[in-house]
């Protein structure tokens, strides 16, 4: 009885230690004073893996993401917005949808998403994009 209790506990413990690794807290992103962009990077390890941004805007204003990549990578990425209500936002890109704009915006906090393009070849590793707001 007290091995199963044991078991019990252990693979619960390794349950909630996985949650929380796979749990990922989304990073701010932050201007320097006086700039209207800044970059943000991150790291995938895969199609399932992706990585969350946070960021403030005023009402009335223009969101906008492009990825930034060296010109022999192929590392392209998906960028997903959700406004502050919740809802997907964001006119597409004929490509892996790396290029966002969101015009006029709502005042809050808009979540970015970066997950890795199912279109194209798949890949692990760093990726940058920038975001802009006018």
């Amino acid at each position: 009885m007290k091995n199963a209790v044991a078991f019990s506990f252990l693979i619960l413990l390794l349950c909630l230690t996985a949650s929380d690794v796979s749990a990922q807290a989304e990073k701010r992103i932050k201007f320097k004073r006086g700039a209207i962009s800044a970059d943000a990077t991150g790291k995938l390890s895969g199609y399932d893996d992706k990585k969350a941004f946070v960021i403030k805007v005023n009402e009335g204003q223009t969101l906008s993401t492009e990825q930034i990549r060296a010109e022999s990578s192929s590392r392209y990425i998906t960028i997903l917005i959700t406004d502050p209500n919740g809802e997907l936002v964001g006119d597409s890109d004929a490509s892996c949808n790396n290029r966002r704009e969101i015009a006029p915006t709502v005042a809050g906090d808009y979540r970015i998403e970066v997950v890795e393009c199912q279109k194209a070849d798949p890949w692990r590793g760093k990726f940058k994009f920038r975001v802009t707001v006018r």
